[in-house]
């Protein structure tokens, strides 16, 4: 009886049930209850207040869809990206403030937003100062005419819209993450950390992402090795697995855009959100807007220092540039929910 009792006494717990494979090159999210958001010193309004987020199980991808992938999609689908085809002239006319003058021929051109560092320093309150709309530029020909993504295989994608985001996840069998998931993901399950390495802050000397050095946006001192993009996996992933979820370019989510997303969600917690009906940014008003997480190779402290965690941006669903790509998120499926 007494040998049956200690047997009894020291029997172990079950084993928690094992995490479901997870497809080729993507990484399994167990999903749970976090702090959404910022109320750091470094955060902005609209990514405030914290709030508590209860996400579902998912998967996603370990890295961010990188040109070999892309160029397999087109292949097989013939897709043209939205920067290869010509602007309707009456959709850009509607994004325009009334009483603007109608889109000249050269404004409806294939192309799309190019980063062109100034020669000199500049203010950093225009950022006409260092973009430039170049016809031609696309996710073949990243800088315009002339360019190419030879030898760029394993870098991320850029000069994608929302739009051919969505059609890759559709072909892959997979969408666009929301932005509760993208930022569960991207914490590591560091809840409350700036950066997906933690509290402390960008290191020149030990660069953690693929962000901006020196002085922006005219000079790049290249500390990290890159002017542009890098090769994904160029850097530590974080604690989950999960490469460029700061900086390298900027993610498209499934939500759409408002500043005040997050005021809305105080006192309960949300479960799995979808993001807003609809979309409003007051600096641009007329223009319907989606998520962008993660930051990019254009970040610095200087300027936006949004290669943190909690760090939003917003962009037209049509339109691309040169910073911005992508990474997609799967569903389990029901058996893999009910193990």
């Amino acid at each position: 009886m007494i040998v049956a009792l200690f047997a009894l006494g020291c029997e172990r717990a079950p084993d928690p049930k094992p995490a479901p494979a997870a497809p080729s090159g993507m990484v399994y999210i167990a999903g749970g209850e976090f702090m959404m958001g910022s109320e750091s010193a470094l955060s902005r309004t609209d990514e405030r207040p914290r709030h508590r987020v209860r996400v579902s199980p998912f998967f996603i991808d370990a890295t961010e869809v990188t040109n070999a992938q892309f160029a397999e999609f087109v292949k097989a689908t013939g897709h043209i990206t939205t920067a290869e085809r010509p602007v309707d002239a009456a959709t850009l006319q509607a994004q325009l403030p009334p009483g603007s003058p109608p889109p000249t021929p050269a404004d409806l051109l294939p192309g799309s937003l190019v980063f062109a560092a100034p020669d000199h320093a500049v203010p950093l309150d225009d950022f006409r100062a260092w973009w430039r709309i170049v016809p031609g530029a696309d996710w073949r020909h990243p800088t315009g005419p002339g360019s190419s993504i030879d030898g760029l295989a394993d870098h991320p994608v850029v000069h994608v819209s929302y739009l051919d985001a969505s059609a890759y996840a559709t072909w892959a069998g997979k969408r666009l993450p929301t932005e509760a998931e993208w930022e569960i993901a991207a914490r590591g399950g560091l809840d409350g950390k700036d950066f997906v390495w933690g509290d402390s802050p960008f290191d020149v000397a030990h660069p953690q992402a693929n962000v901006w050095e020196g002085r922006f946006p005219d000079q790049n001192s290249r500390a990290d090795g890159y002017l542009t993009t890098a090769p994904v996996k160029s850097f530590p992933p974080n604690p989950f697995g999960l490469y460029d979820m700061a900086g390298n370019a900027w993610e498209w989510c499934s939500d759409w855009y408002r500043p005040d997303t997050f005021a809305q969600r105080v006192g309960f917690v949300v479960v799995d959100p979808k993001g807003p009906d609809s979309s409003f940014d007051p600096n641009e008003p007329r223009v319907a807007k989606r998520v962008q997480r993660g930051g990019s190779f254009l970040c610095h402290e200087s300027y936006c220092l949004s290669y943190r965690t909690s760090a939003r941006m917003a962009g037209e669903p049509g339109t691309g540039a040169s910073h911005v790509g992508f990474r997609c998120v799967k569903d389990l499926a029901p058996a893999q929910l009910n193990r």
